[in-house]
C-alpha cells in the first residue's frame, strides 16, 4: 500500500515545535501508512529529528526557491499549516497540493489586547491544532505533548553537583520577551526563601544575569545557562522536582514531562491558549487578574509600556515560595 505522505509546517519557536507534537503523534498513529514530513527552521532541526513519529525533518534554506524546489521531488499528499502566514502561505501555492490551516485566532487576539473583549474561545492551541486533522476523523488521544531527548544529551546531575541527587527546583530565567519573564530582584528573593537546591535554566543570553542572581542568592544554586543545548536542557528540566517558569519553551517542555509547573504570567495571558497543556495536575498558574493593562501585547515588549511593570513586580512572592515547597 502507497504512503500517505503529510508535510507539517511550523517554523519557530521551540515552545511553538514543542505544542504540535500531539498533531505529529496522532496522525502518525492514527493514519494507515502515514509518513511524516517536517518543515521547520534550522535552528529547531533538533527538537523534532528524534521524535519516532517523524521520517524526515526539512529545514529552510536561504532560497525558498531551493527548499520549494526540494520538497516537490517528495510529492506530499497533504500539507498541515500550524504557522500561517505569508511564507506558509507561499509554500502552499507553489506546491499545489490539499492544505489545512490553523485559525490563528488574530482578530480576537486584537480585541484582548486592545479593547479587554475576551472574545478567545476557551480552547488550548493544541486543540485548535488538532482541528487541522478533523477531515481525516483523528481524535486527539489526550496523550499531552512529546518531548524526546537523544541518549547522548541526557545530563548526568553529578556532573553539576552532588547535591542536587534528591531534587532541585528549576527556576528558568528568561524568556524571548523581558515582559514575560520574572525580574532579577524577584528571582534572588524567591529563591532566597525556598531553602531547596535550585538549577538555573536558560540560554546563552541568559547566562550573566543567571550568573548575577546565583551570587545574589549564595549557596546551593547553580547555574546552567548557556552551558547546555536545548535537549541537555529539556534533560534537567525532566530530572526537576518542581519548575517555575514564565510562558515560554521550557514550560512547555516540562509539561510534555508532566511535571509540576509553577507559571507565572505577565504581559501575556492564558485566555490566549498557550498555557502548560496536560502538565502534572498540582500544576499551578500565577498571575496578576483583574490589571486593566494586562495584556498590553499578545507577544511582549522588552519593557513596560506604563514603565509599572505590576503585572510581574505584584505576584506574591509568598505565595510561589509556598506552592514550591508543596509541590516539591
Amino acid at each position: 500500500m502507497n504512503k500517505i505522505k503529510f508535510l507539517i509546517l511550523r517554523f519557530s519557536s521551540i515552545g511553538d515545535i514543542v505544542l504540535t507534537s500531539p498533531v505529529v503523534r496522532n496522525i502518525k498513529e492514527q493514519v494507515e501508512n502515514a509518513e511524516i514530513h517536517y518543515l521547520t527552521k534550522p535552528q529547531f532541526k533538533s527538537i523534532v529529528e528524534s521524535s519516532p513519529y517523524v521520517d524526515q525533518v526539512h529545514v529552510l534554506k536561504r532560497s525558498e526557491k531551493e527548499t520549494i524546489r526540494e520538497l516537490k521531488l517528495m510529492h506530499f499528499d497533504y500539507i498541515i499549516d500550524l504557522h500561517r502566514n505569508i511564507r506558509t502561505a507561499k509554500f502552499k501555492n507553489r506546491l499545489r497540493i490539499i492544505s489545512f490551516s490553523f485559525d490563528k485566532l488574530n482578530k480576537e487576539k486584537w480585541l484582548l489586547v486592545n479593547f479587554k473583549k475576551n472574545k478567545m474561545p476557551n480552547i488550548h492551541i493544541v486543540d485548535r491544532y488538532m482541528e487541522t486533522l478533523k477531515v481525516f476523523d483523528i481524535k486527539n488521544d489526550e496523550k499531552g505533548l512529546d518531548y524526546f531527548i537523544p541518549e547522548k544529551d541526557e545530563v548526568n546531575l553529578a556532573g553539576i553537583s552532588e547535591d542536587l541527587k534528591d531534587g532541585f527546583v528549576g527556576v528558568v530565567v528568561g524568556a524571548f520577551h523581558n515582559t514575560k519573564k520574572l525580574t532579577k530582584e524577584k528571582i534572588i528573593s524567591i529563591c532566597k526563601k525556598l531553602e531547596k537546591p535550585i538549577l538555573l535554566l536558560g540560554g546563552q543570553e541568559n547566562r550573566d544575569e543567571a550568573e548575577e542572581i546565583k551570587n545574589g542568592v549564595g549557596n546551593n544554586i547553580y547555574n546552567t545557562c548557556g552551558e547546555y543545548n536545548i535537549n541537555q536542557s529539556a534533560s534537567l528540566v525532566k530530572q526537576a522536582n518542581v519548575i517555575l517558569t514564565p510562558d515560554t519553551g521550557l514550560m512547555h517542555i516540562a509539561s510534555a514531562f508532566k511535571k509540576k509547573i509553577i507559571s507565572v504570567w505577565g504581559n501575556t495571558v492564558p485566555e490566549f491558549g498557550m498555557y502548560p497543556y496536560l502538565p502534572h495536575p498540582d500544576s499551578e498558574i500565577m498571575e496578576i487578574k483583574g490589571l486593566k493593562c494586562r495584556p498590553c501585547t499578545k507577544i511582549g515588549f522588552k519593557e513596560c509600556p506604563k514603565k509599572h511593570f505590576r503585572c510581574i513586580n505584584d505576584l506574591d512572592e509568598g505565595c510561589i515560595v509556598k506552592k514550591i515547597k508543596e509541590l516539591y
